[in-house]
């Protein structure tokens, strides 16, 4: 996984408040507190809506240190694969216009498998 889409996932899933991620709460805090630190001089925030990373006026240096932290976090608590069992949630808005266009041509790249009777026809 490239480090930027690292970097989202893991900052948006330490935020999620997930049950089932194998994550303890006190190491998420960490986890999204000291990629904060490199990315703002403010403390961070403690509404749970207002803490997202916003990596857009980053630099690679800055991407470096956060995906360094992160893993050096999880492997100090030992956690070497992140797991959770969520199941997927309905869209929340309609796709915009604009978008439809890239929408269809990922749905004729990537058509959703046909639905199999069998279990271990999934190979």
């Amino acid at each position: 996984m490239p480090d930027l889409q690292f970097a989202l996932v893991v900052s948006a899933l330490c935020t999620s408040g997930l049950e089932t991620l194998n994550v303890p709460e006190e190491l998420r805090r960490r986890v999204f507190d000291a990629c904060w630190a490199l990315v703002s001089t403010d403390p961070p925030p403690t509404n749970p809506r207002e803490r997202v990373l916003d990596l857009r006026f980053g630099t690679e240096l800055t991407l470096d240190a956060i995906v360094a932290a992160i893993r050096q976090l999880f492997a100090e608590a030992g956690i070497s694969t992140l797991t959770w069992d969520h199941a997927p949630s309905d869209p929340t808005r309609p796709s915009s216009p604009a978008a439809e266009p890239l929408i269809d041509r990922l749905q004729k790249l990537y058509p959703d498998p046909p639905p199999t009777a069998d279990p271990s026809d999934r190979n």
